[in-house]
């Protein structure tokens, strides 16, 4: 199986990139963590990029704050597929991290979830590499399953409050 890079651009992004990391080993996929930033370590983020595929990833996760240059940097190098965490910072709630992931020229995608949207990476990651893997896609249809199950039986328990009020 295919490994998910998950690159933060500060370590004080964990706390936001742990649903990622916890999402992807729930589902038996091997994460690595590394700390790099575009603009403090641009050689080594270039570098873990554009090796990432012959190193036996799949897919990138990148998440960064402010200017979030991160994703875009990696998916420059990389021909695999990047996906974005906007993290929260204290100046603009996060919007500035959005827009800078969001917002890539031509030629250079970044897939991009919520701001601190970390879990949601990881079901992206997940459903990227269950293309070409048939045991990771059920684990995702049983998890879908769970969610509707659980959706039903909240249903059920406010029908019955409703009646009774």
């Amino acid at each position: 199986m295919k490994k998910v890079a998950v690159i933060m651009g500060s370590d004080s992004d964990l706390p936001v990139v742990k649903g990622a990391i916890t999402t992807l080993k729930g589902y038996g996929i091997p994460v690595e963590a590394h700390v790099m930033s575009a603009h403090r370590t641009p050689e080594a983020a270039s570098e873990f990029a554009a090796n990432a595929r012959a190193n036996g990833f799949g897919v990138i996760i990148a998440a960064a704050g402010k200017a979030a240059h991160l994703a875009g940097v990696l998916a420059a190098h990389a021909t695999i597929p990047v996906i974005g965490i906007p993290i929260k910072s204290s100046t603009l709630d996060g919007l500035d991290a959005l827009l800078a992931t969001v917002q890539m020229p031509k030629g250079i995608p970044v897939a991009t979830v919520a701001i601190d949207g970390a879990d949601n990476a990881g079901i992206l990651a997940a459903q990227i590499l269950a293309v070409a893997d048939d045991e990771l896609a059920e684990k995702l249809l049983r998890q879908k399953a769970a969610m509707k199950d659980e959706v039903l039986a909240k249903d059920a328990k406010l029908q019955q409050a409703v009646k009774e009020l």
